[in-house]
């Protein structure tokens, strides 16, 4: 079942988060991810607001998981770490 990686973010250090972003991409690539929603326009409904909201779709949990356990993504995280306050997620859909 494909499964959806759900982030939610508020960057606090636009520099570093940009190098984050330039390297997350192609490791989300290389796991069969694709992005459905980065940021655009969004009505925060309950819970806390983050004004950053991302969504890939992978080919299934596995997948998702394996590319946050990869050393690329992995690389990547290190720049957003201390450049952002997240929340990440994956679920698996029902397609």
């Amino acid at each position: 079942m494909p499964a959806l990686w759900i982030a939610h973010v508020t960057v606090t250090d636009a520099e570093a988060y940009g190098k984050y972003a330039e390297l997350a991409g192609p490791a989300i690539a290389k796991h069969g991810g694709s992005f459905i929603a980065r940021g655009g326009k969004f009505v925060q409904l309950e819970g806390k607001e983050r004004a950053r909201n991302v969504v890939a779709k992978f080919p299934g949990v596995e997948a998702a998981v394996d590319c946050y356990n990869s050393p690329e993504y992995q690389e990547a995280l290190s720049h957003a770490k201390d450049a952002s306050e997240r929340e990440l997620m994956v679920v698996e859909t029902s397609e």
